[in-house]
């Protein structure tokens, strides 16, 4: 499903609720949507993956002078190739990842990508700003009487761990998993593999769509929402045609998570899933995907 006009229709109350009408739909058919006008600048998105290019193209020792620590609570840094594993049934993934999260990234490859620091924190204050403009349509959504309930929760989006990741060849590029989070927004580039589980059980193609983000619910949003929304599986595939298959992939991706102290409750008041902290859930799958 596209969803069209979140950027322009920020003001415009009656469309802000069939736009959050439309994500509801998405999310609890097959979890993930594109979104289109979304007012992030192409040219700032087509900066991210150059800086993103240059970086990964770097020979390993210099990847590995800004390697995320091995303390699981700082999520910041290079993951080299291997290191994580989404689906622990599965070899590791076959990928390279740089997480970064403003104020909290201190190894920066300054010399070899001078302005990698300061593109990706213009393109993390986009992301922000149009993860509140997404979390309050949601809001309108999942009909909630409180229009700020979900913009209040995620107050400090910018020191939850958000993260940016890469993709470059291997087998597995990325096992099946549902995100941990509350939202995902994803920018892909045009070399595919991603494929997402259907309600079926059958794994599609999410095609990349130019200028769009493609947009998902994680594990926080479906215990918050006592399984009316479901994070859907998905995973990343290698792509069967020879010259693709010897191509880098690469992905920009958002996380975005409540604000480490909330406490997440059933909004239905059902109890299904028993109240639990962002932070220990978040801790807890980031551990076991770093075993």
């Amino acid at each position: 499903m596209i969803v069209s006009a979140l950027h322009t229709a920020v003001d415009e109350n009656e469309n802000l609720k069939k736009i959050g009408d439309k994500l509801i739909a998405a999310f609890d058919s097959i979890g993930f949507c594109y979104i289109i006008n979304h007012g992030i600048p192409q040219d700032l998105i087509d900066q991210m993956f150059g800086v993103s290019k240059i970086f990964f193209d770097l020979p390993t020792e210099a990847k590995l002078k800004c390697s995320r620590p091995k303390d699981i609570a700082d999520n910041n840094g290079y993951v080299e190739m291997g290191r994580e594993s989404l689906n622990p049934e599965r070899p590791s993934d076959l990928k390279e990842i740089f997480n970064f999260t403003p104020n909290y990234a201190e190894f920066w490859p300054t010399k070899e990508v001078p302005d990698m620091k300061d593109i990706l924190n213009k393109f993390y204050d986009e992301c922000k700003q149009i993860a509140f403009r997404i979390l309050d349509v949601f809001t309108l959504g999942l009909k909630l009487e409180d229009r700020n309930f979900l913009r209040n929760s995620h107050k400090n989006i910018d020191c939850d761990g958000n993260f940016y990741y890469c993709i470059k060849p291997g087998q597995v590029r990325c096992g099946e998993h549902s995100d941990f989070g509350t939202l995902t927004l994803l920018f892909q580039d045009g070399i595919g593999g991603l494929e997402v589980c259907n309600k079926n059980g059958d794994y599609i193609p999410a095609t990349p769509v130019p200028g769009a983000i493609c947009v998902n619910i994680g594990d926080l949003m479906q215990r918050w929402t006592a399984d009316k929304l479901k994070a859907t599986k998905h995973w990343v595939l290698i792509p069967e045609t020879e010259v693709l298959k010897n191509t880098g992939r690469q992905s920009i991706v958002f996380f975005i998570d409540t604000d480490d102290d909330f406490v997440i409750k059933c909004l239905d008041g059902s109890d299904k899933y028993k109240p639990f902290s962002t932070f220990d859930y978040l801790n807890e799958k980031i551990a076991i995907a770093y075993q």
